[in-house]
Formats: C-alpha cells, structure tokens, sequence
C-alpha cells in the first residue's frame, strides 16, 4: 500500500505561486507513475499533469502548460507540483495519485492523496 499527502495548498492572489507536495510512504514510489488532478467545485476531477517512474518526461493538460511543472525527488518518495502565473480558474482541490503508467484518466491510479485546497483570488 501506498499512503500519499499532499501539502502546499492555500490562498494565492491571481499571477502568484505556489508548489504542492506529495509525500509518499508505506512503498517506495520510485516505480510508480505519478499524476496530479484537480476538482474544481460542481465539476469532475481532471488530469493536470503527469510524470512516469523514470522522470523522462512529464505530461500536462493543455490549460496548465507552460505554467505548471511536475517533478519527483524518487530520495525523497515525493512529487511536486510547481504552479506559477496561476489565474483564478485554477481554483480546486489538488489531488495526488500514484499508478502504473501516465494515463490522463481516474481509473489508471491505485493510490490517491486526500487532496489540498488551492484558492486563486483576481
């Protein structure tokens, strides 16, 4: 089993940053792909951005490219995801979540992180 957290999250003003954490423990991540997906309120979770177990490449939904950056520290059994330029639209639930391949939909990850709330103000 593999437990995710996810830290980082709060209150940011339109064009500020912020970088989310995603701390893993109970298995070692390093063969895991890693997503992050967000639920923006009276809507359903989206893919935002991905990175395999290798680190060779990174994925992103269109809207974020450009903006956001998804890295891993496999030492440290964390991802992150670094969000600059951020615009009020990007306003949701962060979420975590660990799988086999990089894959843009819910149903390819095993594990998911509780979330963390990031709010963009204009």
């Amino acid at each position: 089993q593999v437990q995710l957290v996810e830290s980082g999250g709060g209150l940011v003003q339109a064009g500020g940053s912020l970088r989310l954490s995603c701390a893993a423990s109970g298995r070692t991540i390093s063969f895991y792909a890693m997503g992050w997906f967000r639920q923006a309120p009276g809507k359903e979770r989206e893919f935002v951005a991905g990175i395999p177990w290798k680190g060779d490449n990174t994925y992103y939904e269109d809207s974020v490219k450009g903006r956001f950056t998804i890295s891993r520290d496999n030492a440290k059994n964390t991802v992150y995801l670094q969000m600059n330029s951020l615009k009020p639209e990007d306003t949701a639930v962060y979420y975590c979540a660990a799988g086999r391949v990089v894959v843009t939909t819910e149903r390819g990850y095993d594990y998911w992180g509780q979330g963390t709330q990031v709010t963009v103000s204009s």
